[in-house]
């Protein structure tokens, strides 16, 4: 039988999905089969995969540090917020419902079957699945019908090592805690506890790991020391992403990108980030679009209608259009393109009441959110100069109008994507992952007079899945986590 072996936390980013993905390359490196699994994820930043659907970034990452195509069985169910209070429920790849978030709890005992069945085609593949828990494992008021945590890990017989996050603080509070909450039989399926994101002198926390382990029991495997390459991996959420942009490099070509509430595929922008010539701005709500911004870039939005209110209520609609007086460019990355057209039409309530807004009118094009989500994986290249691209969409709703007759992209099968403003100036697109692209990003960047460095944004995420493993390599006790696994 294939061996499992479950990462939960005391807390919703104590870096679980980072320890998978680091121990999932430090096992594959050993030999093994390694398959990731999240039986339930909440993100807007997500990733096709081969089949067609669509799971968490952070899953599409861990599978790449095992080497293997991303499947939709290693994420069953992806919780896309579109509001306050509801999201839109993926169950292996494919749009399942919208909830709310009380009757996606009443939901949740009826998706359990499809994530064994995910799990367990995951098993027959491996010799290994590391599985990542969701949220925190002490949320006991949660714990009826849970998939996510012990409600997964009893169903499934898989035990449970525990994360604390040294780095936010009361580590030893909140492992204990989560030990004295839980209940007993769930506490039974807890074998061992990882601290992670330890700064400094690490011999400082030994009687810390000894106290914690003196009063839950549990086997101390492993101080993570902070790990600062880790900001060059995809993040998870958009907090991450602020979290992980270097300090400002006055002096580099700008650009300037609003942070919406409901941004999506905000990984679009991690190339555009490390590259050392760029000053990338991530705006936060009460941040102007600086004057001297040579690009503009809305992202991708999980809720466009309502982003584009956002945006409205925060004045960057008329600091973009100042913006596009002074010469400035303008790109719109999938539901940033239908926000530049002149209209929104949501005929059939796709994100809310039914009705229309008007966009921002800055190209001269319309969209209606209609129909099935496109999930698609696409290359090709660029009209404008011929350079290849690789990438992906992810998107509902069809994009028309005079400025389309001037696509961005053409896509291997000879489809046209995109459209621009007669200078060129402004440009939108349905396609993700143009940034990562080597010679991609070095257009777009030359077309606003900024040189891209000679790098390779792949390797470089390689090399940081490499330096994780032996990171891992080092500060956990691997042996005693395969010992752990059943």
């Amino acid at each position: 039988m294939p061996r499992a072996l479950m990462l939960q936390g005391t807390g919703s980013s104590v870096g679980k999905s980072l320890l998978v993905a680091g121990l999932a390359r430090a096992l594959t490196l050993r030999g093994l089969r390694v398959r990731p699994f999240k039986p339930q994820n909440m993100s807007n930043n997500a990733a096709v995969t081969p089949e067609g659907g669509e799971i968490g970034r952070a899953q599409a990452l861990q599978a790449r540090a095992a080497r293997v195509a991303p499947s939709v069985h290693m994420n069953p169910v992806l919780l896309k917020p579109q509001s306050e209070v509801g999201a839109q429920v993926v169950v292996q790849g494919r749009v399942h419902a919208t909830a709310r978030a009380r009757e996606y709890q009443a939901m949740k005992p009826s998706l359990l079957p499809f994530v064994l069945e995910s799990f367990a085609q995951l098993r027959g593949e491996a010799d290994i699945v590391l599985v990542e828990g969701a949220g925190s494992a002490s949320e006991v008021n949660l714990r009826a019908g849970d998939i996510a945590n012990m409600g997964f890990a009893r169903a499934a017989d898989v035990p449970v090592v525990l994360v604390g996050d040294i780095d936010r603080g009361g580590v030893i509070a909140s492992l204990v805690g989560t030990h004295t909450v839980v209940a007993e039989e769930d506490r039974a399926m807890i074998r061992g506890f990882i601290v992670n994101r330890m700064r400094g002198d690490l011999s400082l926390f030994a009687d810390g790991m000894a106290e914690i382990a003196r009063r839950t029991g549990w086997s101390p495997l492993g101080l993570v020391p902070f790990f600062e390459d880790a900001r060059r991996l995809p993040a998870e959420d958009a907090q991450d992403l602020l979290e992980a942009l270097p300090e400002r490099r006055h002096g580099k070509p700008c650009i300037a990108v609003p942070l919406l509430p409901r941004i999506s595929n905000f990984d679009d922008l991690d190339p555009l980030a490390a590259e050392p010539d760029i000053d990338l701005r991530l705006l936060r709500p009460g941040q102007p679009i600086p004057a001297e911004a040579a690009l503009v870039i809305l992202p991708g939005s999980k809720a466009t209608i309502a982003d584009l209110a956002a945006l409205r209520r925060e004045g960057w609609d008329i600091d973009i259009l100042a913006h596009r007086r002074r010469g400035g460019a303008v790109l719109g990355l999938c539901g940033g393109y239908q926000m530049l057209g002149r209209r929104i039409d949501d005929p059939e309530g796709a994100e809310g009441p039914p009705g229309a807004v008007a966009g921002l009118g800055l190209l001269d094009v319309e969209t209606t959110l209609s129909g099935d989500k496109h999930l698609e994986a696409v290359r090709g290249e660029s009209l404008a100069d011929g350079v290849p691209f690789e990438g992906y969409e992810m998107h509902i709703g069809r994009t028309t109008g005079p400025d389309a007759a001037r696509p961005v992209l053409r896509l291997a099968g000879g489809r046209l994507d995109g459209a621009a403003s007669p200078d060129g100036r402004v440009m939108g697109t349905y396609a993700h992952g143009l940034f990562g692209h080597d010679a991609q990003r070095a257009a777009w960047l030359g077309r606003i007079g900024a040189a891209a460095t000679p790098r390779s944004h792949e390797a470089e995420v390689e090399a940081v899945l490499d330096a994780l493993a032996a990171h891992l390599e080092r500060h956990v006790d691997v042996e005693a986590l395969l010992s752990l696994a059943r």
